[in-house]
C-alpha cells in the first residue's frame, strides 16, 4: 500500500515533510562520517610520517667518508651490542649524531648504526684528493711500481696528512712526482738520511714521498719505501749501488738472434740518484741503455752526471729531417738558484746529443759517451 493511500490531506504533507527530514539527517551523518575517515586518515598518515621521519629522516649534520679497510656498524654505543651493518674503504655516509668518540651514520642503502669516528674522514678531505685526483690526471707516468704494503693515499706528503683511500700490497701504481716530508717522532727510521760533512744528519730527518695514481685514477702521496719501481730485470742489474727515480723506454730495436719468441727489445732512459731520503733534488744523473745487436746485450750509451733534476721527465719523439724521427726526452734542470730550465735530448742509436733552442748554449755537464758494457 502506497502512501498515498494510507494517508490523506494534511497527514500526507507531514508524511513528506518528516521524510524529507529525516533525508537530510541521513546525509549529514553520511558526509559527517566521509569527513571522520578523512580526518583519521590524515592522523594516520601523520603520525605514520613523524615516525618515519624519526627513524629515517634525522637531521643530517654532515657527510662522511670510511677510512678504514672495513668497520662494523653496532646498533648500540656500550660494549655488548649487535653489528646492524659493514661499510668498506671510501663508503660515503651520513653522520645523524655524535656521541663521546662514536657517529651514528646512515649508509646509501638506509642502514643506520654507531661506527667509531676515527675510521671516518671530512668531506674536505674527499674534496682535497679529487682536486689532487683532476690536477695530476694527465701527468706522465715515471715509473711503474707496486706497493709493498697496505698503504694510505695521502692528500700532501707526511705520515700524519689526511687520507682516505687504502691501496692493498701488491697493488700497481704509477709514479708521477716526489716531494719530502719530515720524519714524525716515533716512525721507523729511513733506510738512510743525508748528512752533514762532520757525519751527523743536517737538519731534521726527511722521508720521501711519491705522488702515485693507481688503477681507478685516484691520486695521493705514499711513503716512498712503501713503493717498489718496476725496473726491468736486465736494466735494474746495472744500478750500481744508486736508487732508480724514474725510467722509460724510448724505442725498439729488433734483435733476430735474440732468445725467444719475442725479438723486439726496448731501449731506456732510467733517472738515477744516490740512495738517500731527503736529497734536494729527484735525481742526480741520467743513463742511456741501447741493445747491442750483435753482442745481444745493454750497453751504455750515454751517461750524465751531476744534475739536479727535477720530475717529470718527458719523453715524445721529433722529426730531425735527414735522421728521420727520432726518440727524444725533455730533462728539468735547477740550477743554484732553484730556477728550473729544460734540456733536450735525442737518441740516433746508440748516440744521445743535446738538441740546443735557437740561440742556447750548451752548459757545462760531465757526460760520459764512452760505449761500455752495462
Amino acid at each position: 500500500m502506497s502512501l498515498a493511500t494510507r494517508y490523506s490531506g494534511n497527514d500526507r504533507i507531514n508524511v513528506s515533510l518528516a521524510d524529507l527530514y529525516l533525508a537530510k539527517i541521513v546525509k549529514s551523518s553520511q558526509l559527517l562520517s566521509l569527513w571522520r575517515f578523512v580526518l583519521i586518515s590524515v592522523l594516520c598518515l601523520l603520525v605514520t610520517g613523524l615516525a618515519a621521519c624519526n627513524r629515517k629522516g634525522r637531521h643530517v649534520l654532515e657527510v662522511n667518508y670510511v677510512s678504514a679497510p672495513q668497520a662494523s656498524l653496532r646498533d648500540q654505543v656500550a660494549t655488548i651490542y649487535n653489528r646492524v651493518g659493514t661499510v668498506k674503504n671510501g663508503e660515503r655516509v651520513e653522520v645523524l649524531e655524535h656521541e663521546k668518540r662514536f657517529s651514528r651514520v646512515r649508509t646509501a642503502t638506509g642502514i643506520e648504526g654507531w661506527i667509531e669516528q676515527r675510521y671516518l674522514v671530512d668531506q674536505q678531505t674527499y674534496d682535497a684528493l679529487q682536486k689532487l685526483t683532476q690536477e695530476n690526471l694527465n701527468d706522465p707516468v715515471q715509473a711503474p711500481g707496486v706497493l709493498r704494503n697496505d698503504t694510505n693515499l695521502h692528500v700532501t706528503p707526511g705520515r700524519e696528512t689526511d687520507h682516505l683511500y687504502l691501496l692493498t700490497a701488491g697493488v700497481k701504481v704509477s709514479v708521477l712526482k716526489r716531494a719530502t716530508a719530515e720524519k714524525q717522532p716515533g716512525a721507523a727510521p729511513p733506510k738512510s738520511v743525508v748528512k752533514s760533512s762532520g757525519g751527523k744528519p743536517s737538519g731534521p730527518a726527511l722521508e720521501d714521498w711519491w705522488l702515485v695514481r693507481d688503477a681507478k685514477s685516484r691520486v695521493g702521496w705514499v711513503l716512498a719505501r712503501m713503493v717498489d719501481l718496476d725496473v726491468p730485470l736486465e736494466v735494474a742489474q746495472y744500478a750500481e749501488g744508486q736508487r732508480f727515480s724514474a725510467f722509460f723506454a724510448l724505442n725498439q730495436v729488433q734483435d733476430p738472434g735474440k732468445e725467444g719468441a719475442d725479438k723486439n727489445v726496448s731501449q731506456y732512459l732510467c733517472a738515477i740518484t744516490e740512495p738517500h731520503d731527503g736529497l734536494p733534488y729527484d735525481y742526480d744523473q741520467i743513463r742511456v741503455f741501447t741493445w747491442n745487436v750483435r753482442k745481444h746485450r745493454y750497453e751504455t750509451a750515454y751517461r750524465e752526471h751531476g744534475l739536479s733534476g727535477v720530475l717529470p721527465i718527458t719523453v715524445t719523439t721529433e722529426n730531425f729531417d735527414k735522421e728521420g724521427t727520432l726518440p727524444v726526452f725533455i730533462l728539468r734542470i735547477k740550477d743554484d738558484d732553484g730556477n728550473v730550465s729544460e734540456r733536450k735530448y735525442k737518441l740516433n742509436t746508440p748516440i744521445v746529443r743535446r738538441v740546443l733552442a735557437p740561440g742556447e748554449q750548451k752548459t757545462a755537464s760531465r757526460p760520459s759517451g764512452k760505449r761500455r758494457r752495462k
